[in-house]
């Protein structure tokens, strides 16, 4: 009788369920376990590029997911005083890069992952811990209350503060602060008109984007020391730094209550790791290679990790087909991590003079047309997940 090969996945977010979902499709039995009593991600809403979508297509629910794409319309970049800096090609941009960019709620790709496994495959309120990476010649092991659970493959999907990134790489610096906090809001505002935007100023940056559903998703950033927190609330800190900028900003904060708003200080793995791997262990998305999200791809990237990761691994050579996926994703990823850590120096820039220089070099890009813009995301959003023949195939592991 054929061996089923099994994977424990630690980490329900949205890498995990997709590398559970891809798993599961190419059929190992799979295991997810997460620390939190639920599924119910953060509020907030993700930005998926065609590089993940086209990912998402291994496992059926690109398509799904591409008709949750909202018309964004030509947007742009902005000055805080409503100036367009530049302008978008949405058209451009897809047709260019072979999709749509899909804005949706975390919680609505959440559901669409974890549909896509078996009713008990996910397991909630759940500490577990890695006991042993094993190697070619012996499982993984995962201990949890409930006691060990022996595994083909495990994934660590845990995270910025990954504890499986600690045990396999204990002398890692781990993440650093990257000199900026965020905030994010969503809120259903539907008869709210305005254009797909991010404005940048001096040390600080906002963005506003519809969603499909009539929902606004809005998100800000601001040099700041690590750990700071409002005096009073966090809706009032937004209304002292952003509230006197241009339209749709000081609507979108009148309509907010404190509660809407969600902080978090930026964090990113700045010295990339050796390896994405050890034993019969795998880490992906921040818990491999956090990175600032100023490209917009951190989940894009946790997401082709997620693929790539199911289409090379099979049931047999775990430990050796885990060093093709390394191959595969920490140059790409530690490149994708670097160009955003430079674009953040950019958009967040601090003095006048720098702040001057930036805007008017937009300016004049700008009127050289979008694809001089968009060929910042040459290499980024035009990947394609890795074609057949793959590592389960030749393993002899189902395909359905």
């Amino acid at each position: 009788m054929a061996h089923t090969p099994r994977a424990v996945v630690i980490g329900a977010g949205i890498g995990g369920l997709t590398a559970a979902a891809a798993l599961h499709r190419r059929g190992w039995r799979v295991t997810v376990l997460e620390r939190a009593p639920s599924l119910e991600p953060v509020g907030s809403a993700i930005s998926l590029a065609p590089n993940s979508l086209r990912a998402l297509d291994v496992i059926g629910a690109g398509d799904e997911i591409r008709d949750l794409a909202a018309a964004q319309g030509d947007g742009g970049l902005r000055a805080p005083d409503g100036r367009w800096l530049s302008r978008a090609d949405t058209r451009a941009a897809a047709e260019r890069f072979g999709g749509p960019l899909v804005l949706l709620h975390r919680a609505t790709l959440v559901d669409l992952l974890a549909a896509r496994l078996p009713a008990d495959a996910v397991r909630t309120a759940v500490e577990a811990r890695l006991a042993d990476p094993g190697d070619a010649r012996r499982p993984a092991r995962v201990s949890t209350p409930d006691g060990e659970l022996e595994a083909d493959l495990v994934v660590g999907a845990d995270g910025i503060r990954s504890a499986v990134r600690g045990r396999l790489f204990p002398d890692h610096p781990g993440p650093v602060y990257a000199g900026f906090t965020t905030w994010r809001l969503l809120l259903p505002l539907p008869g709210l008109r305005f254009s797909s935007h991010e404005t940048w100023g001096r040390g600080r940056m906002w963005g506003t984007h519809p969603l499909k559903d009539g929902r606004v998703y809005a998100y800000a950033a601001a040099m700041t020391p690590a750990g700071h927190r409002a005096p009073d609330d966090e809706r009032a800190e937004l209304l002292r730094r952003f509230g006197d900028w241009h339209e749709p900003v000081p609507a979108v904060l009148a309509a907010a209550r404190p509660g809407d708003v969600l902080r978090h200080d930026v964090h990113h793995i700045a010295t990339p790791l050796p390896a994405f791997h050890r034993g019969r262990v795998a880490l992906l998305g921040d818990a491999a290679h956090a990175m600032p999200p100023t490209l917009g791809q951190g989940g894009n990237q946790a997401v082709e990790d997620a693929v790539v990761l199911a289409l090379r691994t099979g049931g047999a050579s775990v430990a050796d087909d885990l060093a093709g996926y390394t191959a595969a994703r920490l140059p790409r990823t530690t490149g994708i991590a670097r160009k955003a850590v430079r674009i953040a120096r950019v958009n967040m820039a601090g003095s006048r003079a720098a702040v001057a220089a930036r805007d008017t070099l937009l300016t004049v890009l700008s009127k050289a047309g979008p694809a001089l813009f968009l060929r910042g995301f040459d290499g980024i959003a035009d990947w394609r997940p890795p074609p057949p023949p793959y590592a389960s195939l030749q393993a002899g592991v189902d395909q359905r």
